[in-house]
């Protein structure tokens, strides 16, 4: 792959419109500022990241988790693009690394635009409606490909579909961003019938010519049919989204008193050589607010990570352009963040997503997903009856719940379910059940 044809501001959809002249805003801040102000992204306000939803103590959402990986995302390749400037700069286009951190910040913001409620479950949840629940009965109806994508459904696949889908009475192209964008945040380039082990996959059959056709234009190589190399500024997304949500959710945790002090702080502590640990120390005991002490240590650790990423980066250049890469950037970090690294994500796995505040969201977001998934499909698929049309009216109308065929109008439920906040999702399954009525 090549830098130059890598870094392309050709917009989804109005590709006879491109305009190469060079504006105030350049695209790639045109497609972050175009995410900022949609609906889409103000929902992730009200969607779950691994917490309940802010009570007396403020936890992270999908909102400030995304914001925050988009931080962390600008300042890594900000940091590379120095690097990878001063390697190319006898080459023509060398100014082009540049706006690295424009596209990196703006696919950080939108990874999990197509998350559904109730956190990282919401996804398992509406994949086993469909591989153990009542969707079971549909797969006749469906090609495997099809099928595939509804059994393994994928959150990183739904922000591919969300941002490209010509949703009914939209323009071509969804939110018409550039094609460097795009393709920068499909960390899985491939259809759920081509993944490993059918495991994570990065776009639904329905969305599968539009990555070919941006693969195609980026130069992109097809390693094996149906299986793409990632865009090299996939890593850079990865990583930042690996860094935020391990580091933020041992502060969150820390926050709501399910880690002490103690541990939170020698947990990030870890992440330094001793003579940097010893600093930290220091510098941490002059705060009193415990809050303040691990959110100084949290800052240190993401400035060491990124550091770290940015630098392996470079390094691996040429495997990363070839897509022959195989190790996360935080994997290939000094033994010291590594093995922090790991560790910190061991204690998280046991001590913090099996905590009981966060099962039993999971156990409210399943029954209410699996509610919502049972009555909206029945609605599509049998229109006429008293109850399905009186549903229906609740569908928005951008989504093509009248389908010709089985596949769009289950993806049309599966739009309208993964785009709900955690309260509309509860408070359509409060209303339908005859919970919660309106005023009279």
């Amino acid at each position: 792959m090549e830098w130059h044809r890598l870094i392309s501001d050709i917009r989804l959809g109005m590709e006879e419109y491109h305009d190469p002249r060079t504006h105030t805003r350049n695209d790639f801040q045109r497609d972050y500022d175009r995410l900022v102000f949609s609906s889409p992204f103000r929902r992730l306000q009200n969607k779950t990241q691994v917490f309940p939803l802010p009570g007396s103590v403020f936890v992270h959402n999908r909102l400030t988790h995304s914001l925050e990986v988009s931080s962390v995302g600008r300042s890594m390749a900000a940091e590379a693009a120095l690097m990878l400037y001063e390697r190319h700069k006898a080459e023509p286009d060398a100014q082009k690394f540049f706006v690295l951190g424009d596209i990196t910040a703006t696919a950080c913001l939108c990874h999990d635009l197509g998350n559904p409620p109730f956190g990282h479950s919401g996804e398992k949840t509406i994949a086993t409606f469909f591989s153990e629940g009542p969707g079971m009965e549909l797969k006749g109806s469906l090609t495997d490909a099809e099928w595939a994508d509804f059994v393994n459904f994928d959150g990183n696949a739904n922000s591919f579909r969300l941002l490209t889908h010509q949703f009914v009475g939209r323009r071509k192209g969804g939110f018409a961003m550039t094609y460097s964008t795009l393709a920068s945040i499909v960390k899985y380039p491939f259809t759920s019938l081509n993944s490993p082990k059918r495991g994570k996959f990065g776009f639904f059959e329905s969305e599968r010519e539009i990555y070919e056709r941006v693969a195609r234009t980026l130069g992109i190589d097809e390693i094996e049919k149906g299986r793409f190399a990632r865009h090299p500024l996939v890593w850079l997304m990865e990583a930042a989204d690996d860094i935020c949500y391990q580091i933020m959710d041992l502060e969150d945790a820390h926050r709501l008193k399910i880690l002490s002090t103690a541990e939170t702080a020698e947990i990030m502590l870890n992440f330094f050589e001793p003579k940097e640990r010893d600093k930290r120390v220091m510098s941490m005991r002059r705060l009193d607010d415990p809050n303040e002490q691990i959110g100084y240590l949290r800052s240190k650790v993401i400035g060491e990570l990124v550091s770290s990423c940015s630098r392996s980066f470079v390094e691996h250049e040429e495997e990363i352009l070839a897509g022959t890469m195989t190790k996360s950037l935080v994997s290939l970090s000094s033994p010291t963040l590594r093995e922090a690294y790991d560790t910190s994500a061991e204690l998280s796995a046991e001590r913090i997503y099996r905590s009981s505040e966060v099962v039993e969201i999971e156990i409210a977001g399943n029954r209410i997903l699996t509610y919502l998934m049972e009555v909206l499909t029945d609605a599509v698929m049998h229109p006429n009856k008293n109850f399905s049309k009186l549903l229906l009216k609740k569908v928005p109308d951008q989504y093509d719940i009248h389908a010709h065929d089985t596949y769009g109008r289950l993806q049309a439920v599966l739009d309208h379910v993964s785009g709900m906040t955690d309260i509309y999702a509860l408070d359509l399954f409060r209303k339908l059940n005859g919970h919660s009525l309106p005023q009279v």
